[in-house]
């Protein structure tokens, strides 16, 4: 695997370090369809991947504004890592939008 400016903590390959830049730049790019379909793509390659997760809750939270979706990403991601910070506080985040 190629050498990277940071951990790879979660081992993932070149082809999904690749994918995630794409997802990330198409968000930037404001491609949100684009992006949501090539993370699903990835989604259903390794259903548990932190990052791929993350960065829905992310989409769906940030960009479209679909709450609950997001919120429900973020359980996954914290039910696959409970100390996960970044997940708790995003999550954290978007269920005062959906609590009553």
């Amino acid at each position: 695997m190629a050498e990277t400016p940071f951990d790879n903590i979660y081992d993932l390959s070149t082809e999904q370090l690749e994918q995630l830049d794409e997802a990330e730049d198409l968000m930037i790019r404001n491609s949100l369809g684009a992006a949501e379909k090539l993370l699903l793509q990835m989604l259903e390659v390794d259903n548990d991947c932190i990052p791929v997760l993350s960065n829905l809750g992310h989409l769906y939270g940030r960009h479209l504004s679909e709450f609950e979706t997001a919120v429900g990403y973020y359980d996954r991601v914290l039910g696959l890592e409970p100390d996960n910070a970044w997940a708790r506080d995003a999550r954290r985040r978007y269920m005062r939008f959906i609590e009553k």
